[in-house]
């Protein structure tokens, strides 16, 4: 019996030594799977604790930006260009208005600018905020209006004269009234035409130049709007036409500004570079909307102090 019985303890004891070896290899094969998924939850919350870095291990690179450089349809030129020629860059366009951008600027929530508003951008810089500013191209305001022109303003070419007879004629208008470059340009012609605009004629939309465009369109009113973004809209608009331009008053200059307290200083600096240098003012900025158009939509004077 106990001949008998000896079998059946050695075979159970085989049972539990295999089952031993088995028990120890899911265990080391558990640690593996830890460690692993710990390196790997290791390194996500590394990479999202790099504000700059995006998941395709890109650097993020956010430029502000006037409304008028997207609503010309530029960007999409532009932007592509430049991450082709920087690949390690995640570029981020954030378009407002600059009286926006400049503050997005001066927060560290933007690392380089393109702006028009040269009174407002001198603020920026004398207090601090920008590192450095480069012009990098121009066009010019035009004010647009009704084909009926209530107010009679076709063909002048002082333009605070005509933002007068708009006035006197309380024929309707429209303000962008978000602090941008155009914005800033339409407060200084009021104020050099001797008027403080109020009234059920004077409307602010809070929009960008686009939209404003539109608005005026439907509205049949008056308003002032950069030339490009004016050529690269008009053929959508029914009711507008061009009817002032050629004042010294109404000249647009575009600035690129490094912050102070951009996350990203290296892409802030080898963007404004690579705008301002020959081949991007020669061979994008110079002959956007030619083909279109017939005429460019922005002139490039990056060698030229402003």
């Amino acid at each position: 019996m106990i001949g008998s019985a000896l079998p059946g303890r050695l075979h159970c004891r085989g049972n539990l030594g295999l089952g031993i070896v088995v028990a120890l290899a899911l265990v080391l094969g558990l640690a593996v799977l830890v460690t692993a998924c710990g390196s790997s939850s290791e390194a996500s919350t590394t990479a999202g604790s790099e504000t700059t870095t995006s998941v395709a291990g890109k650097t993020d690179l956010v430029l502000a930006s006037t409304t008028s450089t997207q609503d010309s349809g530029l960007f999409d030129v532009l932007i592509p260009a430049f991450t082709e020629a920087f690949p390690k860059y995640n570029m981020k366009v954030v378009a407002v208005g600059s009286g926006e951008a400049l503050k997005l600027g001066q927060t560290g929530d933007a690392d380089v600018l393109l702006v028009h508003s040269p009174a407002a951008e001198t603020e920026f810089m004398t207090a601090g905020y920008g590192m450095g500013r480069k012009a990098v191209m121009y066009n010019d305001f035009i004010i647009i209006g009704p084909p009926s022109d209530p107010a009679k303003i076709k063909g002048m070419t002082d333009a605070a004269a005509a933002f007068k007879k708009i006035a006197d004629s309380q024929s309707l208008f429209y303000s962008r009234g978000d602090k941008s470059g155009t914005n800033a340009k339409e407060l200084t012609l009021w104020k050099a035409a001797g008027v403080t605009p109020s009234g059920d004629w004077y409307q602010t939309t809070g929009q960008g130049m686009g939209e404003t465009l539109t608005i005026a369109d439907q509205k049949g009113g008056y308003t002032l709007a950069d030339r490009g973004t004016w050529l690269a809209k008009k053929d959508s608009l029914e009711n507008l036409e061009l009817l002032v331009e050629g004042d010294k008053a109404l000249f647009n200059q575009y600035h690129a500004i490094t912050c102070q307290a951009a996350k990203n200083m290296q892409g802030a600096n080898d963007f404004m570079n690579w705008i301002v240098s020959p081949y991007v003012q020669q061979n994008i900025i110079a002959t956007y909307g030619l083909d279109k158009y017939g005429r460019p939509l922005f002139i490039p004077n990056a060698a030229t102090a402003q």
